[in-house]
C-alpha cells in the first residue's frame, strides 16, 4: 500500500469499452492500495500522479505489524478508512440523486478541501474540465457550461488557478 507525502494522485477506473471515470483525487496524508489489507488481490483501478508527488510504499506485512504495534497510527488509519468509506457512500448518493450541476459544485468544494481546512485551497491547475467531467459523470461541455455559470455568479474565479468561494455551497444546499 502507499501513503502520499506530497502531491496529488487521481484514482480512475476504465470499463470494457475504454470509458474512464475518475473516482477520487487524493492528496498529502492520504493512503491508497489499502484493499490489500483485506485480501484484495486485484487492483480495481489505476493511480496516476497529477502533480510531482512523493509516495511512501509500505509493504502489507509491515503495515499489518505497525497497525498492531503503534496504537496512534492504528487509530489514525482507522479514522482515515472510516472517513473514506463515508465519502464513497456520499459520492454514490450524490451520483444517484443529484443533478450534474450539484455534483460539479460538490466536487469543486471537495477538491478545495472546503470545510477540512481553515481556508479553502486553490484547486490545482492540472484538474482539467475533462477530468472534472470524468469525476462528475457528465460531458466536458456540460462542465464548461456550469463552470462559466459559476464564474459569472461569483462562486469561482480563475486567476493563476481555480479559486472556490464558500458561496458555491448555495448550489449544493439549494433544492
Amino acid at each position: 500500500m502507499m501513503y502520499i507525502q506530497e502531491g496529488g494522485v487521481k484514482l480512475s477506473v476504465v470499463n470494457e469499452v475504454g470509458k474512464e471515470a475518475v473516482v477520487a483525487i487524493l492528496g498529502p496524508a492520504d493512503f491508497l492500495g489499502e484493499g490489500c489489507l483485506a485480501g484484495q488481490e486485484i487492483r480495481m483501478g489505476t493511480a496516476t500522479a497529477i502533480v510531482p508527488t512523493t509516495i511512501l510504499v509500505i509493504e502489507k506485512n509491515e503495515m499489518m505489524r505497525v497497525l498492531h504495534a503503534e496504537h496512534a497510527l492504528s487509530d489514525r488509519f482507522m479514522a482515515y478508512i472510516l472517513s473514506r468509506n463515508i465519502r464513497v457512500e456520499e459520492d454514490l448518493i450524490d451520483q444517484l440523486f443529484n443533478s450534474s450541476e450539484k455534483r460539479l459544485a460538490r466536487t469543486l468544494l471537495l477538491l478545495a478541501r472546503f470545510g477540512a481546512e481553515s481556508q479553502p485551497q486553490k484547486v490545482h491547475p492540472k484538474i482539467s474540465q475533462e477530468m472534472l467531467a470524468e469525476m462528475v459523470g457528465t460531458t466536458r461541455s456540460r462542465v464548461n457550461f456550469f463552470m462559466n455559470k459559476f464564474r459569472k455568479l461569483g462562486f469561482i474565479r480563475y486567476n493563476g488557478g481555480l479559486h472556490i468561494h464558500s458561496s458555491l455551497l448555495s448550489v449544493v444546499l439549494h433544492e
